[in-house]
Parts: C-alpha cells; sequence; structure tokens
C-alpha cells in the first residue's frame, strides 16, 4: 500500500542536524510525494511541525528539495526550490533556482535536504549517496561567493553565501556555483545563522522513466510548442536577448518603476534594454543546466549579465540610465550573495526619502556596505520597510508583507496588483505570474485596466503555478507549453496518472497550507495591501496611453472575491481552525 513508484521520485530526505553534527536517512511518506510532488509543495509540507519558529531559530529547517521530473530529460526541470521562513517578511518562503545541483541532489538519490541546528563554528556540508559530512569552513568565512565556489567545486556542485549572508542581511542569497540564485526572501541569512557557509553535493545515480516511449512523445511536444511561442524563441526574444528584452516592452507600456514608483517611464531605459547589453558586452547565451532556452546571458569571458528585473532597478528605480554601473551593481551582489530586486528597491526607498536618489557612482560603496553592514548598510541591510519606518516615512516602502516589488508598476496591470497583495511570499510577480495575459499579448489586452475577472484569474494562476513549482519547473516553459504536457510527461516518469485538474487540485493544497501557516503566524486581510502611492498618484501617461491611480474601493471589492473564491473569511483567514489537520 505504502510502496513508493519505482521512478519518478527517490522516496528518500537527509536530514541534517548541523548543532548535533548528525546526519541520517529518512523515508519521505508515499503520500506526501504523491500529493506534494515536491519542490515547493514538498518543502512546506516538510515545515509543518515548525513554521511557527523565528527564521533564526536554530530548528527552523533550511530545506533543499528537487521534483519527480528532475534528473530526467524533461525541459527545465533541473531545478529546486529551497524553502524556509523568510527573516524578511516573515511568511513561509520558498524560492527556486536552477543548476547542476539539483541534478546531482537528485543523482545522490535524494528527493530533498533538511537542515536544522547551528553549528558552533563555520562549516561547509558535503553531500553524496551515502549521506553528508561537515566540513571546517573557518577558511572560508567572510570570502565572496565565487572564492568558496572555486575552493568546493572539486568536491561536486555548490550551493553558498557570501558575506551578506553570514551578516544576516534580510535579502541574502543563497547563490548556485553556476550563477543561479536563490534570490528573494533572505535565505541566505537563514543559512548564515545556522553557520553554513555552503552545500556541495555528488551523486552520480540515474532516474528512471517509467514509461520512456510516452516520455519522449510528451517532450517532443513540449518542444514543439516551446519553438513556436513568440514569447521564448520568436520576436520577444527571451532566448536571444535574456529577460531585458522586457525593458522596451515595459517602456512601451508605460509601467517601468521609475525613482522609486514615482514615475512609470524612464527616458535613459534604452541604454540598458536587451540590443544595448548586447552590443556593449558581446553576449552569449547561457542558463540553467539542461535548459533548450538558455535565457540567460554572459559575457565571452564567463560574467554573468544582470536580467530584467536587476537592470530596471538598478536603472530606472534609482533614475541610473549608466550601464556599466548597473552591471557592475549585478556583479557585486552576486559576490556578496544579496537579491538584487530588494537590494535596488531599498536605496530607491531610501534616496527618496532622503530627497536624493543614488548615483551610478555611490552604488558599488553602498552595495558593499550592506553587504558587510557598514555605516549607513547596516540600516539598509534590512530592507525598505524597516529602513522607511526609521526615516518616520513608512508609505516609501515599495513593498507588500515587506517583499519589495518587482519591476512591473500594478498601475499598468490590475491582475499584477492583487497578484502582490494575495502572493503568500510578499509582493512577488511569480506567484500567478500574470505576465502573459495582461503584458505580453499583443493587441495590448485592454483590461489591464480593469479587475473584472481577476479574483478568478488570480486565484487559478496561483494554483497552476504552485505545481509548476513543485515539479520544479522553470515559468518561461509555460509561455509555450502547458499543464496538460507536463502532466503527461509526470505521468510518463512516475507512473502515476496526473492531468491539469489534478495538478490544480495539488497546487490549491500547496497554496492554502502557506496560507493557513501565515495565518497562524498573524498575517490577515491587513497585509494584503498595496502602498498607498498606488491609490493615490497616477503613473507616467502620455503616448495615448493614460496610467491612472488604481480604484481603490474597486481592488478591494475584488481582494474580497478572491477571499470568496478561496473559501477564507473577509478577513482573508480560516473560519475552520482544524483545516491542517485534514490535509494530508
Amino acid at each position: 500500500m505504502n510502496r513508493l513508484p519505482a521512478t519518478g521520485w527517490r522516496g528518500k530526505l537527509l536530514h541534517v542536524d548541523l548543532g548535533e553534527g548528525t546526519a541520517r536517512i529518512e523515508e519521505i511518506p508515499r503520500e506526501f510525494l504523491l500529493r506534494y510532488l515536491g519542490g515547493r509543495g514538498l518543502g512546506v509540507r516538510l515545515l509543518r511541525e515548525t513554521y511557527a519558529l523565528d527564521p533564526f531559530h536554530p530548528s527552523m529547517p533550511l530545506i533543499f528539495a528537487v521534483g519527480p521530473l528532475c534528473g530526467t530529460a524533461a525541459p527545465t526541470a533541473a531545478r529546486l526550490a529551497a524553502v524556509s521562513r523568510s527573516p524578511l517578511t516573515g511568511t513561509v518562503y520558498d524560492c527556486s533556482a536552477g543548476g547542476r545541483f539539483a541534478h546531482r541532489l537528485k543523482a545522490a538519490g535524494f528527493d530533498a535536504l533538511r537542515i536544522v541546528g547551528r553549528s558552533p563554528r563555520p562549516v561547509a556540508l558535503a553531500v553524496t549517496p551515502e549521506g553528508a559530512e561537515t566540513l571546517p569552513a573557518g577558511d572560508l568565512w567572510g570570502k565572496t561567493v565565487g572564492e568558496t565556489v572555486r575552493a568546493l567545486e572539486g568536491r561536486g556542485s555548490v550551493a553558498a553565501i557570501g558575506p551578506a549572508g553570514e551578516n544576516r542581511v534580510l535579502f541574502a542569497c543563497i547563490m548556485m556555483g553556476e550563477g543561479n540564485a536563490i534570490g528573494r526572501g533572505g535565505l541566505g541569512a537563514v543559512m548564515g545563522g545556522k553557520n553554513l557557509k555552503a552545500v556541495v553535493v555528488n551523486g552520480d545515480r540515474a532516474v528512471a522513466v517509467a514509461d520512456p516511449s510516452r516520455f519522449d512523445r510528451a517532450r517532443q511536444d513540449v518542444m514543439r510548442l516551446f519553438r513556436a511561442s513568440p514569447v521564448i524563441f520568436g520576436e520577444l526574444g527571451i532566448a536571444e536577448f535574456g529577460t531585458p528584452a522586457l525593458v522596451d516592452l515595459m517602456r512601451q507600456r508605460r509601467m517601468a518603476p521609475t525613482e522609486n514608483f514615482r514615475r512609470t517611464v524612464f527616458e535613459g531605459s534604452g541604454n540598458y534594454s536587451g540590443p544595448a547589453i548586447r552590443k556593449a558586452y558581446g553576449s552569449k547565451k547561457d542558463g540553467c543546466f539542461g535548459c533548450p532556452i538558455q535565457c540567460k546571458k554572459s559575457t565571452p569571458d564567463g560574467m554573468h549579465l544582470p536580467e530584467y528585473e536587476t537592470v530596471s532597478h538598478f536603472g530606472a528605480l534609482n533614475g541610473i540610465d549608466d550601464l556599466h554601473a548597473i552591471v557592475r551593481s549585478n556583479a557585486l551582489c552576486n559576490e556578496l550573495g544579496m537579491d538584487t530586486i530588494s537590494a535596488a528597491a531599498t536605496l530607491a526607498a531610501w534616496g527618496e526619502g532622503r530627497g536624493r536618489f543614488p548615483v551610478a557612482e555611490e552604488v558599488d560603496r553602498l552595495v558593499a556596505d550592506i553587504g558587510y553592514r557598514r555605516g549607513e548598510g547596516d540600516l539598509l541591510a534590512q530592507g525598505s520597510r524597516r529602513v522607511a519606518e526609521a526615516m518616520g516615512n513608512p508609505d516609501l516602502s515599495m513593498s507588500v508583507k515587506s517583499l519589495e516589488l518587482p519591476a512591473y508598476d500594478p498601475r499598468g496591470a490590475y491582475g499584477m496588483a492583487l497578484a502582490y497583495c494575495t502572493s503568500n511570499r510578499g509582493g512577488c510577480h511569480l506567484r500567478a505570474y500574470p505576465i502573459s495575459h495582461e503584458i505580453l499579448r499583443k493587441p495590448v489586452a485592454t483590461d489591464r485596466f480593469s479587475f473584472s475577472g481577476k479574483a478568478r484569474i488570480i486565484k487559478i494562476a496561483e494554483d497552476a503555478n504552485a505545481a509548476v513549482d513543485s515539479l520544479v519547473a522553470c515559468k518561461f516553459s509555460f509561455f509555450g507549453a502547458t499543464l496538460e504536457e507536463y502532466a503527461e510527461l509526470l505521468s510518463a516518469t512516475t507512473g502515476e496518472e496526473y492531468g491539469p485538474q489534478s495538478l490544480k487540485e495539488i497546487g490549491e493544497r500547496i497554496y492554502l497550507t502557506e496560507r493557513f501557516y501565515n495565518c497562524a503566524n498573524g498575517f490577515d486581510a491587513g497585509d494584503d495591501r498595496l502602498p498607498a502611492r498606488f491609490f493615490r498618484e497616477p503613473g507616467s501617461g502620455g503616448e495615448g496611453i493614460e496610467i491612472p491611480p488604481i480604484d481603490e474601493k474597486r481592488f478591494e471589492e475584488e481582494l474580497g472575491k478572491y477571499y470568496r473564491i478561496r473559501g477564507l473569511t473577509p478577513q482573508g483567514t480560516f473560519s475552520d481552525p482544524g483545516f491542517l489537520e485534514k490535509l494530508p
């Protein structure tokens, strides 16, 4: 009855207690895998006994979890999710990244790595199919991410923190050795709080597929849809120019956050567009391990170039049009191990508060001061909400649940406005990801300035994306493929039958579990709020497009409708206190 599937999942978890210096291999209940898949869902389920702990409590787990498609030839599935509780937001938190680390964790024989405890001294953790051992890392403490990776990569794939994680910067990253980031929410600070400098993993065990012929057909369908997608390989050019291809599009939509969201058009944005970056740096295609899209871009000598959110926030959000300064800021954040979105947004809130945004020549010093918590950087390391409160003007923080908003102004896309607020992890575009519906369509969607029907659209999208994050697959795949094709890949891999509807039901279970954790930790409708600026101030109209303030009454009506669709109370909470006990 409880026999694990022979394919797809490993059915094993490696539990490490850094305080005790112990490691053990545990069985993962079959029901967890069938009903939560892996990645985000499995990590959230494994938090059930500890979600109320402080993020820096030694017993708060830091979980790395792969999905059932990892290790197969399923496109964009060589990814993992890191799951814990965010020190920046206080919410339950997951963040995903691609790279060889996920592939090798699966090849080591594990679906998840759960780390608890706090080491009495800095250590690195080496994971192999036999288990784990801790390695002294005192000589690596204080080193940059690049220095740490180079010191350890002979043992396998590395996930490391930089000085920002060591110093508990609240938006510190965990950086993968190939340059991918577990970026948002400060999970690098959680890792630093455990005195854990790095995790290195190696393994060579192949993943079996239950029905290879069915799998190959499903994979061919996915690749056909990728090739037909105008977003992936077509005119928008994500494969060609990377995500900075969105710079010009956001300028055209007049929804590029500028000067801490005071305006929505930045005249200098052409200096850091996708074509401008390629011209200046001769960028080449790069990307996650095994990914056919290769949306990331690097210089010919291998330096990773910034993505859309980074160029926009170190650019327009701070009023900077110097591409080389933006690229330096990105590289420094990567070496120190910091989320570029929160770092740049915090600088913008601080800049507005003091009456002057930082100029390009100042940014490197400010970023370094944040990473090392020196001088002004000690306050800035706490994120924009705490900075704005310390300055006596909380409205300066352009965040939801303390998570800084990304580079899509909500006044230009009302589904995005709602999605920022209903996201369980805070102001994030990736939970519902309404970009394709509201922003990428041609002709431009006229209903981007309407809330009509958005509550249901966002609810369905959140459920679907929770499943995607648990498979674990890349969001960009779904600019071409759908849950139907990925359900086929999953069924062919595991031998268990899944379809789009069953995946959405799994996603709903995951979303509601996260929401319950947050509500139990004190979150409610009062936290599902946009900054007041968006209801009071217009964006930058022109070129036949007006960007009015959001109608607050209409927003509240649609948010209330969302709660009803979700089965929540008008306060955004659960009427049944025993909800969690009814879930597997």
